[in-house]
C-alpha cells in the first residue's frame, strides 16, 4: 500500500511574523522557512506505518515556488521515498494557491498514484484554513477523519480515534482513506546527517498544475492584513469592590 502526504511551506514558527508596510501580507523575504508543524506529524506517521509493515511506500507531495523543496528533500530525509513537485511561477500570488486548488491537485495525484492512505496536517499555521482535507474528501468520494490523535491499519480499514470538542472519537474508514493529523497523534523526528544525504539521491518528480489539467485561479481576495494591537499592561486592586467597580464601569463585562 502506498502513503501519499501532503506537505507545505510556511514561515517558521518560531520566528516573528512581521507585516509589510503596505499592509498587503506578511514580511516573508529573508525570513526561516520551514516545514508545516502539522505536516510534520503526518510525514511522521506515515513513515512509522511503513516501518511497521503496513504500508510499503510513502510519498510526499507539494504546492509551490523551486523553494518548497528544500522541504520535500527534508521530508525524504526523515524517511519518505520519493516526492513530487506541484511547481508554481515565482511571482504567482499566494492565493492562487488557496485551498480548493490544492484539493483539486492531491485529487489528480491520487487518482495516478492510487494510495491506500492520504495524510495530511490538519491545518497550516500561516492561513489555518482546515479545509484541504475536508475538500479532498468530498472531491475523492473517500471516507475522511480528521484531528487524528491515533491512527491503526487493519486490513482493508483504518481507525482513527479524532480528538473533537467533547473528548475523544473513534471511527473507522475503509482504506482508501484521508486522514488530517492533530498535535497528539506523534512527535516527529529529527533527519540524520546520512539520511539527509540519502534524501539528495532520492527521486524527486517537477510537474506543473497544467500538466494535471487545473488551472491555478482565485476566489478569495486579501483585503488588508493587520498585526493584533498590543495588550495594555495589568493592574492590581486592593478589594473585590474596586474590582467589580472597574469590570462594571471600565471594562463593561459586568
Amino acid at each position: 500500500m502506498k502513503i501519499l502526504v501532503a506537505i507545505k511551506r510556511v514561515i517558521d514558527p518560531y520566528v516573528k511574523i512581521r507585516v509589510k508596510p503596505d499592509h498587503s501580507g506578511v514580511e516573508s523575504n529573508n525570513v526561516k522557512m520551514s516545514m508545516n508543524p502539522f505536516c510534520e506529524i503526518a510525514v511522521e506517521e506515515a513513515v512509522r506505518l511503513k516501518e511497521a509493515g503496513k504500508a510499503e511506500e510513502v510519498i510526499v507531495v507539494s504546492v509551490g515556488d523551486n523553494a518548497s523543496q528544500e522541504q520535500l528533500r527534508n521530508a525524504l530525509a526523515l524517511g519518505a521515498d520519493r516526492a513530487i513537485h506541484v511547481q508554481v511561477p515565482e511571482q504567482s500570488s499566494p492565493l492562487a494557491i488557496e485551498p480548493l486548488t490544492v484539493a483539486k491537485v492531491l485529487k489528480s495525484i491520487m487518482d495516478n498514484e492510487q494510495p491506500g492512505i492520504v495524510l495530511l496536517g490538519k491545518q497550516s499555521i500561516d492561513s489555518d484554513n482546515n479545509q484541504v482535507a475536508q475538500m479532498l474528501s468530498a472531491l475523492s468520494r473517500r471516507g475522511q477523519a480528521t484531528f487524528a490523535s491515533n491512527v491503526d491499519i487493519s486490513g482493508d480499514a483504518v481507525t482513527v480515534v479524532r480528538e473533537v470538542d467533547g473528548g475523544l472519537e473513534t471511527v473507522q474508514l475503509a482504506i482508501p482513506a484521508i486522514i488530517s493529523t492533530d498535535l497528539r497523534l506523534n512527535e516527529p523526528r529529527y533527519a540524520s546527517l546520512p539520511n539527509i544525504m540519502k534524501a539528495k539521491r532520492k527521486p524527486l518528480e517537477v510537474i506543473t498544475p497544467e500538466s494535471l489539467g487545473i488551472e491555478l485561479t482565485s476566489s478569495q481576495e486579501v483585503l488588508e492584513v493587520m498585526a493584533p494591537p498590543s495588550r495594555s499592561a495589568g493592574i492590581k486592586v486592593d478589594s473585590v469592590e474596586q474590582l467589580v467597580d472597574k469590570l462594571k464601569n471600565e471594562a463593561k463585562v459586568i
